[in-house]
């Protein structure tokens, strides 16, 4: 599992690290260039000391003794050595005037020489003195940095964890949510960066909470619904165990199917129901809106023969109507509505289905014979569970809500007007433009 506190504070050390590494190097070059130019001045003022002086002198001046890396040698006109500081000393050999760097068997050595007065004065050092001076410079100057780099990284990691301490608070928050309790967090008091992550967290709380709600509502609504035609069943099933005769037996019976059938007709129906209300998360696709028209009037059609209604399809052409959306959730809405209008038309009636476009738009036109729906109840009619005062066929009231459901999923609106003549119910169902598309999805 990545962590981000791992993130954060190991490209810090690292970098912390590296910097201190080259800080090392680069001071420790600089200090050798220091110490250089430091020691070649201190070799030209002994040698001017030293230029003019009689050779007899039992002292070397300024670091000329025994014990001192510096060694002065002194050659006449000749060439022959006059004098030699450190006898017992090996030193590099005769060089030409100015600065020179001379190697011998124990390392390179550093040397200046000059002529005075027909002589030659050479002073020379042992590089190697030079180098554990820079080293000693770089040293004491990177100890400072060597104490330090342990305090900065315990500080890094203290403000790293206090940065993130607001993502604890948020997971200790949202752990304390139930499927009971889903209160929002604290929408201010958050850092600027953890907002966004607390304003997201508070509105998918919000959709969870008001889609629990609705899953509670519906279960208690469904428990309720299904207890009536489950109870009638149980009381027919009793009243066909008790029947005495063959007719008796035979009206429980016919009246336990119709139970059955209403049982299995509202248990469909809240399942479609349930379906509809779920968040619609698949991508549209292109559905050719007289294709699904013209399954469900195929499907429909020998319920419609056997209750003695016409229904047919009025389409506006051979065009296809597209619109973008689910295919399976489109030919439920339009089974909802044709069945409904199927169920409340008299024997005899007719029912239209129509497909067609308005101004650009995709329109579903279902039009029926029966009682239709008082302008005043028309809004309550989408409501689960709710079916108009004149209602004369049985039903559960889930229909229409399952249309509305599904047309909200899709962007479109549902109208409720008069069927032709003023009697009867129209019911329109207007889709927005698709997309442009090439090719649509059966249904």
């Amino acid at each position: 599992m990545t962590s981000i506190r791992r993130a954060l504070l190991l490209p810090l050390a690292g970098g912390l690290a590296l910097a201190l590494v080259v800080a090392t190097f680069a001071t420790y070059l600089r200090a050798r260039d220091e110490a250089n130019a430091l020691f070649d001045v201190q070799l030209t003022q002994l040698a001017a000391s030293v230029t003019g002086m009689p050779l007899a002198a039992t002292a070397v001046p300024r670091g000329g003794g025994p014990d001192s890396p510096l060694v002065v040698q002194v050659w006449n006109r000749d060439g022959v050595q006059v004098y030699r500081s450190q006898g017992g000393r090996e030193a590099p050999a005769r060089a030409a005037p100015g600065f020179a760097t001379i190697d011998t068997r124990d390392g390179p050595w550093r040397v200046y020489s000059v002529l005075a007065g027909g002589e030659l004065v050479q002073v020379a050092q042992p590089l190697s003195v030079r180098n554990e001076l820079a080293a000693s410079l770089a040293l004491r100057t990177i100890v400072p940095w060597l104490i330090a780099a342990p305090l900065i990284g315990l500080l890094l990691w203290f403000a790293i964890t206090r940065a993130l301490a607001p993502l604890e608070r948020v997971a200790a928050a949202v752990s304390r949510r139930t499927p009971r309790e889903l209160a929002p967090l604290a929408a201010t008091g958050w850092p600027r960066e953890v907002q966004p992550l607390v304003d997201a967290l508070n509105a998918l709380l919000g959709r969870l909470d008001a889609a629990l709600a609705a899953q509670r509502s519906f279960v208690a609504d469904a428990a309720h619904e299904l207890r009536t035609p489950l109870t009638a069943v149980h009381l027919q099933a009793q009243l066909a165990a008790r029947a005495t005769n063959e007719p008796e037996r035979a009206a429980a019976l016919t009246a336990m199917k119709g139970g059955l059938a209403r049982a299995t007709r509202l248990s469909e129906q809240l399942l479609a129901l349930a379906r509809a209300d779920e968040a619609g998360a698949d991508v549209p696709r292109p559905v050719d809106l007289v294709a699904v028209a013209r399954a469900v009037v195929a499907e429909q059609a020998v319920v419609a023969a056997a209750r003695n209604v016409d229904l047919g399809l009025v389409s506006a052409g051979d065009l296809p109507v597209i619109v973008a959306g689910d295919g399976a959730a489109l030919t439920t809405l339009a089974t909802n509505l044709v069945d409904n209008a199927i169920r409340y038309s008299p024997e005899g009636g007719g029912v239209d289905v129509g497909v067609e476009r308005r101004n650009g738009l995709a329109v579903l036109i279902v039009r029926d014979a029966g009682p239709g729906i008082p302008a005043p109840e028309r809004a309550q009619v989408f409501e689960r569970f709710t079916r108009g005062r004149d209602a004369g066929a049985p039903g559960s009231g889930l229909g229409l809500a399952i249309v509305r459901r599904i047309a909200d999923r899709h962007g479109a609106t549902v109208a409720l007007a008069d069927g032709p003549g003023g009697r009867g119910l129209a019911v329109t169902v207007t889709f927005p433009a698709p997309p442009q598309v090439t090719r649509a999805t059966p249904p």
